[in-house]
């Protein structure tokens, strides 16, 4: 029995898979499918990745990848949106707990070690995320998640500083993540030594702010 293809917005018909898998089989089939389009990604980049040949790698039929799929666009967007879910729980989980000054520099600076590890080692994360530049919807996701992982922050900051406006410590924990996002993407272009000195940089002006009075 196919799966019933549930109404979506113009938005989502643009940036999101066309139908979203409820039965096993289907699951399974998009996993092939996502896991083949980054294999590509790595090997070639998403620019030079072709529908015909995910499907191929995936084993499934081009018809079936344009059930779920109807563009490149939203293969990269399924990718980027798995790997911001999967941030923002090591992100959430690494502050939950966080309970003083020492804590929250500890925890940062492992966060932003972990972030650039990744990043460095995955292909496939910073081909989307240069992409995200060029990509209206991508970019929004991005922002989104900026925000999203701001909030984290807030809440450790606001333990730790009761008495501040809440509104700048708001302020304050999205402007330091969202410079960290391009602190990342200026580490990631570059060489590797000049790229770990930009992300040192980065922690010991980020955590100035963040643990000031």
């Amino acid at each position: 029995m196919e799966d019933t293809a549930a109404p979506v917005s113009p938005q989502e018909q643009i940036a999101s898979p066309r139908r979203a898998p409820s039965q096993q089989r289907s699951r399974e089939r998009v996993e092939r499918m996502l896991a083949a389009a980054s294999a590509l990604i790595a090997e070639q980049g998403s620019d030079a990745m072709r529908m015909g040949e995910v499907a191929e790698r995936a084993g499934v039929s081009i018809g079936s990848l344009y059930q779920f799929f109807p563009d490149k666009r939203a293969i990269i967007w399924a990718l980027a949106e798995r790997y911001t879910v999967e941030s923002q729980a090591c992100i959430s989980a690494a502050l939950a707990d966080v309970g003083d000054a020492e804590g929250l520099g500890q925890a940062f600076s492992e966060l932003v070690d972990i972030y650039y590890r990744l990043f460095l080692a995955e292909p496939v994360m910073r081909d989307i995320w240069s992409g995200t530049q060029a990509d209206k919807a991508l970019r929004q996701l991005e922002l989104a998640d900026s925000r999203a992982n701001a909030e984290f922050l807030t809440a450790v900051l606001k333990r730790l500083r009761p008495a501040a406006d809440p509104a700048a410590l708001e302020t304050t924990a999205f402007l330091v993540w969202q410079m960290g996002e391009a602190a990342m993407r200026l580490a990631i272009s570059v060489d590797r030594q000049e790229g770990d000195r930009l992300v040192v940089a980065y922690k010991r002006m980020a955590l100035r702010e963040l643990l000031a009075e």
